[in-house]
């Protein structure tokens, strides 16, 4: 998996309106409990990197390191840099909607007992606490387990908030039972090095009856986008470099997806909603799909690639809450995920762009993604078939 470096402006004649249903703040709610105590934010704050980067460490030209190694060898050591937390707790989208959701909603923690799966930093912990959980447990795998611990410390929660240090799957709680199960669980395209199936294992395992995990539902989204600066400067490049072949190079490229921001005025067709996953329903296979799309053209324009979203929805609060990470709504940390097409499709106003989308974990490593793409246009400027694979590692 790659990340853009720039953002591009679009070359699109006009702009659409997002059609796509996304659960969003109101506007007054929003403003509320949106400040996070200082002593968290203070003890928290650490140098962030320059830019993480999410590369494929199996590209032929990168170099270094066992070509058997994936994303799981070095995702639980990443997740302890600082500047990965940073960022996360720099999103103001998500960082404040959880706080919302739970100050907003105290009578759901009052006096209850709470699982915080993959913790991180324990800021979710912290809030929960402070919402008046009888006691929290937060499990967090990698070793930024060890600051958790302090920060808890530092700010007066050591008797109510447990830091355990170990995967989910392998630890045991000192309780039978929790009433809540609170993570952040969602990855780069909803399900890359995601949380989902260690939540579904805590959901089976610990959680009461009646218990809710929060949040409960995720929505994928896909759209499609006019890229042509981008592809043209970063995969096109390698047709011809200073007269040399490097297209096995573009292939490569090809098909790694990106995660960048992308400019809303690229926005080419419809936003289709592909997949929908209940927590409260779902099983851990349910992470493997293929699901069908149909793409209608907004305007007279040229598709250069498809672009993945998604949104989230803490159904079980008193008010619906949740955000999207959609091209139309307020920067995330986890952006957009951008497929590009081989084809350079030119699509007139009404036209479709119809296929289906197959997702899976790899076979290998389950925390990495496998895609693959079949899409046709029978337009009357462009007739375009093609299968296309893609790996996010």
């Amino acid at each position: 998996m790659g990340r853009r470096k720039n953002n591009q402006t679009s070359t699109s004649l006009n702009n659409t309106q997002h059609q796509a249903t996304k659960v969003c703040f109101d506007d007054d709610e929003e403003e509320e409990n949106i400040n996070l105590d200082d002593s968290i934010v203070a003890t928290e704050k650490a140098i962030a990197m320059d830019d993480v980067t999410m590369s494929d460490p199996n590209a032929p030209f990168v170099d270094g390191g066992d070509d058997d190694k994936t994303s799981a060898d070095y995702y639980f050591d990443s997740y302890s840099h600082f500047g990965i937390h940073e960022e996360m707790l720099k999103d103001g989208v998500r960082t404040k909607t959880y706080q919302n959701v739970i100050f907003q909603n105290k009578f759901l923690f009052k006096d209850k007992v709470v699982l915080d799966v993959g913790a991180g930093t324990g800021i979710l912990s912290l809030f929960c606490a402070k919402a008046g959980a009888a006691h929290v447990y937060a499990v967090e795998c990698s070793h930024i387990a060890n600051m958790a611990k302090e920060i808890v410390e530092s700010n007066g929660f050591s008797n109510v908030i447990t830091v355990l240090k170990g995967k989910i799957e392998d630890i045991e709680l000192p309780v039978a039972k929790v009433d809540i199960i609170i993570s952040e669980w969602m990855g780069y395209f909803l399900l890359f090095e995601n949380m989902l199936n260690s939540v579904l294992y805590a959901r089976d395992k610990w959680l009461v009856n009646d218990g809710i995990v929060l949040p409960d539902k995720a929505s994928l989204y896909l759209t499609a986008i006019e890229d042509a600066e981008y592809k043209d400067d970063k995969i096109e490049f390698w047709n011809n470099v200073y007269g040399f072949d490097m297209t096995c190079i573009k292939k490569q490229a090809m098909g790694e997806p990106l995660v960048d921001t992308v400019d809303q005025n690229q926005i080419v067709t419809n936003c289709q909603l592909l997949k929908t996953m209940d927590i409260s329903k779902m099983v851990s296979g349910d992470t493997s799909f293929t699901v069908p799309f149909k793409l209608v053209a907004e305007r007279d324009d040229y598709i250069h690639a498809l672009v993945a979203y998604f949104d989230v929805s803490f159904t079980k609060c008193h008010k619906l809450m949740g955000f999207s990470t959609g091209p139309r709504s307020r920067a995330t940390h986890w952006k957009q995920t951008v497929l590009y097409l081989e084809d350079v499709l030119t699509i007139c106003q009404g036209e479709a762009l119809i296929g289906s989308m197959t997702v899976a974990p790899n076979k290998k490593n389950p925390r990495d993604i496998d895609i693959t793409i079949n899409y046709s246009l029978n337009g009357r400027r462009c007739v375009a078939s093609r299968t296309q694979h893609y790996k996010m590692r």
